[in-house]
C-alpha cells in the first residue's frame, strides 16, 4: 500500500471545510494513518516550496500557507498517491473539474483547498519532512475485503 500526504491548507480551516474534506478521503476508502495540525513557518515552507522559491507568486503562497494552522494528513491505499491527485483536481481550481475537491470548493490557483504528493518519491520525502514514525498509527481495516481485490493488497 502507498502513503501519501495531504495538507488541507488555511483556507480549508478558515472555511469550516476540514470535516467535508477528510470524508471525502474516508469515503473513497482511503485509510487515515496519521493526522496533526501545524501552524507551518518560512522556514519549513521554503523547503516545502523549494522549487518555487524564485517564482514572483512565491511570497503569496508563503504568507497564505502561515494565515492559519494546516492539517497534515498522511492517507494509505492502493495508488494512493494517484487516487488522491485524481481527488484534488487540477492545481488552479478553475481549471479543475466538477466533483474534484478544487473543483467543488475552490477558484483559485494558490487557495485550492490542499497539497497533495506528485509522486510516490515526493510522498516519501513529504511524508518524513512533517511526520515522525511515531505519528503513524497502524491499525487493520476490516473494510479492505470490500476495497481491493486480492492482488491489490
Amino acid at each position: 500500500m502507498e502513503r501519501t500526504l495531504v495538507i488541507l491548507k488555511p483556507g480549508t480551516l478558515q472555511r469550516g471545510l476540514v470535516g467535508e474534506v477528510i470524508s471525502r478521503f474516508e469515503k473513497r476508502g482511503l485509510k487515515l494513518v496519521a493526522m496533526k495540525m501545524k501552524q507551518l513557518d518560512p522556514e519549513i515552507l521554503s523547503v516545502h516550496y523549494a522549487h518555487l522559491l524564485d517564482r514572483p507568486f512565491y511570497p503569496w503562497l508563503r504568507d497564505a500557507m502561515m494565515a492559519a494552522p494546516v492539517i497534515l494528513c498522511c492517507w494509505e491505499g492502493f495508488e494512493a498517491v494517484k487516487v488522491v491527485r485524481e481527488m484534488a483536481g487540477a492545481t488552479n481550481a478553475r481549471k479543475a473539474a466538477p466533483g474534484t475537491i478544487r473543483g467543488d470548493y475552490a477558484l483559485s490557483a494558490q487557495e485550492n483547498i490542499v497539497h497533495t504528493s506528485d509522486s510516490l518519491e515526493n510522498a516519501e520525502i513529504e511524508l518524513a519532512r512533517f511526520f515522525s514514525p511515531e505519528d503513524y498509527c497502524e491499525y487493520p481495516s476490516p473494510l479492505n475485503q470490500y476495497l481491493y481485490a486480492p492482488d491489490e493488497k
